[in-house]
């Protein structure tokens, strides 16, 4: 079965075999929270309590306070590792016909900025992006973008490179999730989006910028396939889950995630990164490791923010005293407020 990653590079696709759609457990659209569920939400959390709340959030569960699983969540579970453990990463979305071209294009300091916008133009989709991400607030110019070649010069060959990949792994976090999970690869993909850049901004004294992107928007391809899983498997009387339920999933979504990235042959540094994050809770060692460790964190905590159910200027900056410097993880905190947050109000 030839990869993903190894398809970007131009060699032969083979299609994957159909999904099968989820059943019954669905993430539910986020009502609107009370006045005293915003306070709650915006008590000091412990990171163990921010990372439940996101998970439920990806959910559309409630909070809860119990820890210890009951006796018919370990029978799920039991089921639910046995499942995992054989789930066929092969399933997962193929390439776009336009991206191995396009990315061995970008590959090459030889190509011009208008060959990649005669192919980039190949794709509608993409083209969106591209000129989406052009106008942004982080690339804006005096003058306004015109052309698809204009907006390929203004990014680059490293900025077009971030855009294939979100054009790639968005419909893999949305379709992972299942038929019913639209709701839950919505929010892994804005999550993904977040954690992607705070990866590449905490990397980027010791890690390539790119593979840290990548890490970053990759980690969590594994949830949306516990999340499709769960649907199949979970009774439609299933309490509201456990703290220990939801961590023990995120623990099997890990190793789906290290297993989907090994198929599509990501880059070594990536798979040891990813590696060592499905490890937990052995601390991880490699610099990308400890970027993704943090960035996956601050991500949570940034979408939380976004939607009411955490302080939208949650200061995590003395969270891992030994990996980063407090004013480095502030700083982190502080552009992803201004890439997301602030540009979004904008309607950027």
């Amino acid at each position: 079965m030839g990869s993903l990653w190894r398809r970007i590079l131009g060699y032969a696709e083979v299609a994957p075999p159909p999904r099968t759609p989820a059943r019954k457990f669905a993430a539910r659209p986020a009502a609107a929270p009370s006045a005293e569920e915003t306070a709650a939400a915006h008590e000091a959390m412990s990171l163990a309590e921010l990372r439940d709340r996101f998970h439920r959030y990806v959910l559309g569960l409630p909070d809860h306070v119990g820890d210890e699983p009951t006796q018919q969540e370990r029978a799920i579970l039991k089921r639910l590792q046995a499942t995992c453990g054989q789930f066929d990463v092969r399933s997962l979305p193929r390439l776009p016909t336009v991206l191995p071209q396009l990315l061995r294009s970008l590959k090459s300091d030889t190509v011009g900025g208008a060959q990649l916008a005669k192919l980039i133009g190949r794709d509608p989709v993409l083209v969106g992006e591209v000129m989406r991400v052009s106008r942004s607030i982080y690339y804006r110019t005096l003058h306004p973008i015109q052309s698809l070649q204009h907006a390929v010069v203004l990014l680059g060959q490293d900025g077009l490179r971030r855009v294939v990949t979100m054009h790639v792994m968005k419909p893999i976090l949305h379709a992972s999730a299942g038929m019913f999970g639209h709701v839950a690869g919505q929010r892994l993909w804005d999550h993904a989006e977040r954690c992607a850049h705070a990866c590449a901004y905490l990397g980027k004294s010791s890690s390539d910028p790119f593979e840290a992107y990548l890490a970053g928007i990759v980690c969590n391809t594994g949830t949306g396939a516990v999340v499709r899983v769960l649907d199949q498997e979970a009774p439609a009387e299933l309490g509201p889950l456990t703290n220990h339920f939801l961590a023990s999933c995120a623990q099997m979504a890990a190793h789906i995630s290290l297993r989907a990235a090994q198929h599509w042959n990501l880059p070594g540094k990536v798979l040891f990164a990813l590696q060592e994050r499905a490890e937990v809770p052995t601390e991880p060692e490699s610099p990308l490791g400890r970027a993704l460790m943090c960035a996956n964190t601050l991500a949570m905590a940034q979408v939380l923010g976004e939607h009411a159910l955490a302080a939208p200027d949650t200061d995590l900056s003395t969270a891992w005293p030994d990996v980063f410097t407090p004013a480095m993880i502030e700083r982190c905190q502080q552009d992803l407020r201004r890439q997301f947050r602030d540009s979004d109000s904008r309607g950027n």
